[in-house]
């Protein structure tokens, strides 16, 4: 019974507190509850280019390296970023700049680098088959591949972190902020299944620890 008691007064509290940071949203900081998910998602797609990053590393240093890393880390880039994450920004975020003529051509950009990015991906998915990635000549090819990847989507998602999503606050009313949040999560389950975003965090972590580049600590600076 006490139990009951102390787990009925915790869910309380949580409910206060989701009810203050939601007046909070709508009233001082509209909109920033979609693009912070979105955010949290590109911390999805950083690790995955910290892994091509590592394995280009050891196949320019002709270390061993396996096509499944390859392999895993595109078809998460695939599930998660493409068809989950972009497909998004295309039916959600997008529009709304669209509708409002503001940022349109810088959108413009964004669409053709998500297209452009799938076709990467394919090509990364394809070179690291078994036996084609036993081929020299396409070693070589994924890794420039990788290169290109990883060349746009840096300076791709960090525009949307710092010039889209803070625009995009300015632009949603507060029923809109909800509406747009449900929607996303909708499409989260539809999409990943449940618990989708934690699934996707399992499994890059997961490749870091195959790679041994998943402890934090070897990649702070001896000074």
């Amino acid at each position: 019974m006490l139990k009951e008691t102390r787990r009925s007064m915790f869910t309380a509290g949580i409910a206060g507190v989701l009810t203050a940071v939601t007046v909070r949203a709508g009233s001082e900081d509209e909109g920033v509850t979609a693009p912070e998910d979105l955010m949290k998602e590109h911390g999805v797609l950083n690790r995955c280019l910290l892994i091509y990053e590592e394995s280009m590393r050891r196949l320019e240093a002709r270390q061993e390296i396996e096509p499944e890393v390859f392999q895993q880390t595109a078809n998460l880039v695939r599930r998660f970023v493409e068809q989950y994450h972009e497909k998004n920004e295309e039916t959600y975020i997008f529009p709304v700049f669209k509708k409002a003529g503001k940022l349109t051509d810088f959108v413009d950009v964004l669409l053709a680098q998500h297209k452009a990015g799938r076709g990467v991906t394919a090509r990364i998915l394809d070179l690291s088959k078994p036996d084609a990635f036993r081929k020299p000549e396409n070693q070589q090819a994924i890794v420039d591949a990788c290169h290109s990847f990883i060349r746009m989507y840096r300076p791709h998602e960090a525009r949307e972190d710092t010039v889209l999503f803070p625009a995009l606050r300015t632009m949603l009313k507060p029923k809109e902020v909800l509406d747009l949040g449900d929607r996303v999560e909708e499409d989260e389950h539809k999409v990943l299944g449940n618990e989708g975003f934690e699934k996707a965090v399992d499994q890059v972590a997961g490749i870091e620890k195959k790679l041994g580049i998943y402890d934090l600590k070897q990649f702070t600076p001896r000074v």
